[in-house]
């Protein structure tokens, strides 16, 4: 089944979490220390910027009291971008789908949170697959009949990991970003890009690596973890392009944006021209579900009838997967 992309948007938070912010905070880091492990230079957050200084977030359920935005209005925003570009109003979707890695609401499913603010009236359900949860839709919706399905669908991840990191932690102070993505595909209306490929997958025996629990601290096994991406990246970087054989048309890579090293080594091992590598992790951070659809969004005046981009995601689970765009438009 084709899926065409129609309209991407991203939303991030205006409160910015700086290296400098983070070096104020004296938890033994600093901005060459940050840059040369993880090449961050900034975050954005939904909390105050005074309350993670005064009390490093020593109670998350605090966290959620005083943070800016809720996870259900992160995505309300992003999806209004993506329907803005779409060039359709919210009347016309038919079926909502969403998830992230540590949503505000589990009943009713966020999705249904996120589609009530924007006012729309049609089924709203969660799928979640932490970092992968975009890819997991695309993969659920993949694998439906087309006729089943509306016209337009709204998929949106996203994301307020801040509120689950322990500032006082500077292994994980120094990763995470608030923010959303959202996309409006369709199964039936050409849009200004094609998914030509939608591919997930898991390794549940892992699922201790990365784990945020009800109430709880962001907890991983930061070594594994990013061999796990690099290794997961590169197989489904070289999957794409088999996929494609013998296509001359410029193949980009956006990967999960979890750090700026990770890119890096990702790009060097294989092969991968810089110029072919897209980014945003370097100043919004890790921003989960969100981070590698909010690069494609950003970008969106950029890509072109010549462009196909491969979206790898790594996360949680442990899950890996990919998809491919074909861009046949302008925006």
């Amino acid at each position: 089944m084709t899926l065409h992309l129609h309209g991407v948007g991203h939303f991030h938070p205006e409160n910015e979490i700086t290296n400098r912010f983070l070096e104020d905070l004296d938890i033994g880091t600093n901005d060459a220390w940050i840059l040369e492990r993880v090449g961050i230079r900034s975050r954005r957050t939904v909390l105050p910027l005074d309350y993670i200084r005064e009390t490093r977030n020593r109670d998350l359920r605090a966290a959620a009291d005083v943070a800016l935005y809720d996870t259900a209005e992160l995505g309300r925003r992003a999806a209004l971008r993506a329907l803005e570009r779409a060039g359709i109003g919210p009347e016309r979707i038919g079926l909502v789908l969403s998830g992230g890695c540590a949503g505000d609401f589990t009943c009713p499913a966020e999705a249904a949170e996120i589609a009530g603010r924007l006012g729309i009236r049609a089924p709203s359900i969660d799928v979640a697959s932490a970092c992968t949860s975009f890819l997991a839709q695309l993969r659920v919706l993949s694998m439906m009949r087309p006729e089943a399905l509306p016209p337009f669908v709204l998929l949106v991840a996203q994301e307020a990991l801040t509120r689950t990191v322990d500032y006082a932690d500077r292994a994980t102070a120094v990763l995470f970003g608030d923010g959303a993505s959202a996309a409006v595909v369709s199964t039936r209306e050409p849009g200004r890009a094609r998914v030509l490929h939608a591919a997930l997958e898991s390794d549940p025996a892992a699922a201790d690596r990365v784990q945020i629990r009800r109430f709880g601290y962001f907890r991983q096994d930061g070594r594994a973890v990013q061999m796990f991406a690099i290794r997961k990246t590169l197989a489904e970087w070289h999957r794409l392009v088999a996929a494609r054989g013998d296509d001359e048309r410029p193949l980009h890579l956006v990967g999960h944006q979890a750090n700026l090293r990770v890119l890096e080594t990702t790009c060097e091992r294989g092969g991968i021209d810089p110029s072919r590598h897209h980014s945003n992790v370097e100043l919004f951070g890790n921003t989960g579900a969100a981070s590698a659809l909010s690069v494609i969004s950003q970008e969106w005046e950029k890509w072109g009838p010549q462009d196909d981009v491969a979206l790898v995601g790594v996360g949680a689970g442990l899950t890996w997967g990919s998809c491919l765009l074909r861009f046949e438009g302008t925006a």
